[in-house]
């Protein structure tokens, strides 16, 4: 069993992470006492995170994953590892394949005691999307130099902060109709919180979620088209809701300068719900918050009068 205290003082060598998911990583282990040095290329994206660390708690590194170098020189004197490390732009199989494989290396060069792996739900090496069959060999490149690792596949994640939400939540405030790209495919959302709780459980016990690969999703399964719903339902709005054929939506996301690219259509319409087959939130001690929880709130600055409007709070 872990120890309440097991992160207090070691030092957490998190690559990546200066995003979203990785600022609220970030904090969580910065809340149990760990000294994190946060690794990346644009680790000044990363800076937001000083006001919540103790003097001496915090430290920021240039690094290059695609470089075993540039890792190496950051991994020195790690204790764990987390690798978060993800994009949807550039030679992915290098950035998040091979360098996920130069972090694990550098990790075991290191002596670190533990590893997480941030890969993704649809990780596929067969997979048409490069995007998943890049996040399939980071896993195999990981396991291989760190067989102990553990691997978080989580789904689409949702957050006050997050892209996708607050996208969909300012065309949906603004424009009377909106298409839907792939309405019948299911998510299932979890709340950035949830997790980032989710790689600090891993990592507090190696001994029993070492060399496991955990699926986390949010509680339930809703389409798209559902989600686009509730955001308007929550605004106290009802634009048309265009439902979009696959045929147009994959010539959409073949456009330049659109909001969702090729990979990121292919892996929207094939669903993001775990496949079963893998411990999830419950096997890591977290029982995860549904996306109702906190559209309500979140929803407010988009509705008309702001907060002062309450007919979305009565009208659903």
């Amino acid at each position: 069993m872990a120890k309440p205290d097991f992160l207090n003082g070691k030092l957490v060598v998190m690559t990546g992470g200066s995003g979203f998911f990785g600022s609220r990583v970030a904090q969580a282990l910065l809340e149990k006492g760990a000294r994190l040095r946060v690794a990346s290329r644009h680790p000044e994206k990363a800076f937001t995170l000083k006001p919540l660390a103790n003097l001496g708690q915090l430290q920021f590194a240039r690094c290059d994953v695609r470089k075993p170098e540039s890792v190496a020189a950051v991994m020195q004197g790690a204790d764990l590892v987390v690798n978060m490390v993800g994009s949807f732009d550039g030679d992915l199989m290098e950035l998040m394949g091979r360098g996920a494989g130069n972090v694990a290396r550098a990790a075991t060069e290191a002596g670190a005691e533990a590893m997480v792996h941030v890969s993704a739900i649809g990780a596929d090496a067969e997979s048409e999307a490069e995007y998943a069959r890049a996040k399939a060999a980071s896993e195999s490149e990981v396991l291989s130099a760190f067989p102990k690792a553990s691997i978080i596949r989580p789904s689409m994640l949702f957050g006050e902060d997050d892209q996708f939400t607050t996208m969909l939540a300012g065309m949906i405030s603004t424009l009377p109709a909106l298409p839907v790209f792939a309405p019948e495919s299911p998510l299932q959302m979890l709340w950035v919180d949830d997790a980032a709780d989710a790689v600090v459980a891993a990592l507090t016990n190696p001994a029993k979620h070492g060399g496991k690969t955990f699926e986390i999703a949010g509680p339930e399964p809703i389409t798209m088209l559902d989600l686009h719903r509730r955001i308007a339902a929550a605004q106290g709005r009802s634009p048309l809701f265009i439902e979009m054929p696959d045929l147009a939506s994959s010539i959409f996301a073949a456009m330049p300068l659109t909001p969702m690219g090729h990979d990121q259509w292919i892996m929207l319409k094939a669903g993001n719900v775990p496949s079963g087959d893998y411990p999830a939130l419950k096997q890591l001690g977290i029982e995860p918050k549904p996306l109702a929880l906190f559209l309500d709130r979140w929803m407010e600055r988009y509705r008309k009068y702001g907060r002062f409007n309450n007919e979305a709070k009565t009208s659903h």
